[in-house]
This record gives structure tokens, sequence and C-alpha cells, in this order.
């Protein structure tokens, strides 16, 4: 049976607990690569099931498959070599759970598949990749690496040395001991999310029961999701239900090994799962939004007392801060995260302040439009709550809106922040309160009552600003609970 709501709940709370400690790792299977549409283990070794005058249907064991075929061939694998460079060598675009995975502060992947489908989204999303896939290649550490990858069965520019027949498997804790101990230290480490994969590797298995054995009821805990079996087209209920019982005997023996199961009814189901992992986590972090030429209806000092003490408190709390360095107000947030940091005993080191100084046009220089357009997605990307405040700013002697607070709002709706316009503070922030709250729902589907009722009050135009923080605080307290 699927999980209901509150099971995900759960699980996204315990998944955005480990990434906000950087404890989180990924082993990822094959079913992880199928929506980019390479094959499955019984799709890739069909024609090799037809030579052998075998029906691919009816075969489970598909690493004795594989054997059967070499067997065959007197030890001649070029035919399964080159299954694997036609299947897996070309060009796929990656998935947007690749995406989501690719974006999140995870440092360790563990992958039995020979794609290069996380390398690619690391890529793409500006990370580097330190791959894996030799065991001389895990005396080395590339320059700057943001994340480590190992390919526990080969990589498929190398099929020749991929780990795909028993002979293969029998011989891995000899060719292959490094890789098998540097998942095990892994497994006693940090938090296992498995996606895509079917637990049958022989390997992963010995790992994962010598694990159990040495730490006993000690063992770390693990995730993973999978699908709730389906009933199939002309299928009788008996033969249903009984894959139902054994799939329910399956979660509970993964429980054995620290393994624990979230099912879900349809694939698209992780993907909304992983996307709300990741609007979590980022809403850790907070992108301030601010300029003021002027500071109607507060004077100027108060106003730069406000956004100290509410960039320090927002520190204080836990959370990140974003900023780049705003008209009026930039300096106010800088100093007040700052003093938190370095009273604290805290460094800038530890990114608590993100400081994203707007680059200025050099003499001559043709407009920078379009370079502070993809500077403000940069930025915005980082955060999962945008607040606004003021919005307003001189031009021929006129005080005018904030066309870039106009820009940011945009930027960060589309990406999905959860939007924080303080309309008392006047200008561009209060037309942009006035549209969020004309569609909370729409733009905040499942926002607790409580929130909401602090959000109306950042709209009073006779709100005082000690108010306003204890409002603020309120709601960024309540999103990251």
């Amino acid at each position: 049976m699927a999980a209901d709501k509150a099971e995900k709940n759960r699980l996204v709370k315990e998944l955005t607990k480990e990434l906000r400690e950087e404890n989180l790792a990924l082993f990822i299977g094959a079913g992880l690569s199928s929506p980019a549409g390479f094959v499955s283990w019984s799709e890739l070794l069909a024609p090799i099931a037809e030579e052998l005058k075998l029906d691919i249907d009816r075969e489970f064991d598909l690493v004795s498959l594989a054997q059967y075929y070499i067997n065959e061939n007197v030890g001649n694998r070029g035919r399964l070599n080159q299954l694997l460079i036609d299947e897996f060598c070309r060009d796929a675009d990656v998935t947007d759970n690749h995406r989501i995975l690719a974006r999140l502060p995870i440092h360790t992947y563990w992958t039995t598949n020979y794609d290069k489908l996380i390398e690619k989204a690391l890529s793409e999303a500006r990370k580097i990749p330190d791959v894996k896939y030799t065991k001389k290649q895990l005396v080395y550490t590339k320059p700057k690496r943001d994340a480590v990858v190992y390919k526990m069965h080969g990589d498929v520019d190398h099929p020749a040395e991929a780990v795909l027949i028993k002979d293969d498997y029998e011989k891995y804790h000899v060719d292959r001991q490094p890789f098998m101990d540097g998942l095990r230290g892994d497994l006693i480490s940090k938090t296992f999310l498995f996606l895509g994969f079917s637990f049958t590797d022989p390997n992963l298995d010995y790992i994962l029961s010598r694990v159990r054995v040495a730490y006993s009821k000690d063992q770390r805990q693990h995730y993973c999701i999978l699908r709730a079996v389906q009933k199939e087209a002309d299928e009788n209920r008996a033969d249903f239900e009984y894959r139902q019982r054994k799939q329910e005997l399956f979660v509970q023996d993964l429980r054995r090994v620290g393994i624990k199961s979230l099912l879900v009814g349809e694939y698209s189901e992780i993907t909304e799962l992983l996307a709300c992992v990741e609007r979590q986590y980022r809403r850790n972090t907070a992108f301030i939004s601010g300029a003021a030429h002027d500071y109607a209806p507060y004077d100027e000092e108060n106003v730069n007392k406000f956004v100290y003490d509410l960039s320090q408190d927002i520190v204080k709390s836990g959370l990140r801060i974003v900023t780049g360095f705003g008209l009026g107000i930039g300096s106010s947030v800088i100093t007040g995260a700052l003093n938190h940091i370095y009273m604290a005993g805290g460094t800038l080191a530890n990114e608590q302040l993100v400081m994203r100084p707007f680059p200025q046009p050099q003499p001559g220089q043709e407009d920078m439009s379009g370079l502070w357009t993809d500077y403000r997605h940069d930025m915005i990307s980082h955060a999962g709550i945008a607040l606004f405040l003021f919005g307003n700013k001189a031009e021929n002697g006129n005080v005018i809106l904030s066309s870039g607070m106009r820009e940011e709002f945009e930027i960060a709706k589309e990406k999905g922040l959860f939007l924080l316009p303080v309309g008392s503070t006047g200008y561009m922030a209060k037309e942009l309160w006035q549209e969020v709250h004309d569609k909370f729902d729409e733009l905040h589907p499942g926002v607790d009552a409580p929130i909401r009722k602090h959000f109306d009050k950042l709209g009073d135009d006779k709100a005082d600003l000690a108010q306003l923080h204890k409002d603020v605080m309120a709601i960024l307290t309540m999103l990251t609970m």
C-alpha cells in the first residue's frame, strides 16, 4: 500500500535534516535512469536471452543469464561489451530527479549504473564530480571537487572492465575490495537514500549484512523509495495479492538491515518528494531583497536598526542569508549578520552569509541588464524564502518603484520560493505584498493558518518596526520547523 501524506512528510523532514547536517549520501540504481530512455537489465539482455533460446520474461537471475552467454561463447564477452556501448553511450538528457539531486548539497554518490547521467547532472549544476570506477582512481583526489561518484560496477567507456557476469561478481571482493570497504564505511557514517534500486545486487547484500552483524541494533537509519506493486492488465486478484504480500515481506526484510522504505503509487511521486526535500532544504536560506532611497513612513536610523536586528536574528535562528547589497539597507543586512557570526565565534567560511554585490559597468560599457538578470537567477537559486523590504530608488530627482525588486520577485516566484514582502515598508514591497495576499493559497498551498495570520499583519500601514520584526521571525521559524 502506498504511503500517506503523513509518512511522506516524515521522510521529507528526515532527509532535510540529514542534508542540513551534510550527512546524506545517495545509492542510485538503474530505475533512476529509465526515464532518460536507458534500458533496464532485462531489456539489455533480451537479445542475449534470445540467442540462448530463453524467454527473458521468465528469467529473474540475470547475472547468471549473462554468464550462460559467456559460457556458450567460450569466454568471449565482446557481444556483451558492445551492447553496453550501444545502449549507454548515447547522449541522453538528465531527468528532473537527477537535476534536483545534483542541486542539493550531496557529496557522496554510489551507483551500479554504467551511464553518465549523475556526472552530467552535477556538471550542469556547475559542480565538479570526481568519478571513481577503478581501484587506482580511489587513490587520487580531483582538485576542487564537489562530489564523489563511485561507480562500483564500472563505466560505459570501459565495458570490458564492467561488472556484468557471475564471474565478475564472484571475483568482486578480490578485484574491487576497496570499493566494498569504502561503501561499508559510508553506510556506517552517512545516511543513505536508495533510489531506483532493486536490492538484488549480491555485493550490496553482502555489505549490508556485514554492517548489520557488526553493529546489530546500533545501525544507522537509511531510507529508500519504492513503487508499490501495481495490478497488471488481465492479472487475477490472487496473483496480485501474492505479489503485494511478497513486497510487504521484502520491505520488512530491508528494515532488518537498517533501511526504511516508503512506497509510492506512481514514479512521478518520487520527483514530487525530491522537490519537497529541495524546497524544504532551501528554506534554510533567506534571500533579502531591499532598496531604499526614501525610508518613509519610517526614519532612516530606525530602519537601519530594524534591518540590522532582523538580519542578526535570522542568522541566530540558524538560517543563512543571501543578499545583493541593496541600496540603503544592504550594509545593515551584512553588519547585523556578521555581528552574530563573529560574536558566536564563527567565521564566514560557514556560509551563513552569502554576499553578492552587483557588478557595476565600466566607463563606456554597454547595458548590463542581461548580466544582472543572470546574476539574480544565480543568487536567488540558493534560497527558499525571499524577503522584500521597501523597494524604491531615485531617478531624475523623483522617487520611483524599484524595477530590480520586481524582477527579483518574479524570479523568486518562478523558482518556488516562499514570497515574503513586508508591505508595511511601502513602495514596491507594498505592491508585492498585495499580490501575494490576493493569491496566497495559490502561491503558498498548504501553508498553516498561523503563518497566514502573521503574513496579513505585514501589510498593516500602521505597524511599527518592532512588530514587523516579530511577525517576520515568527513566519521564518514556522517555515523551517
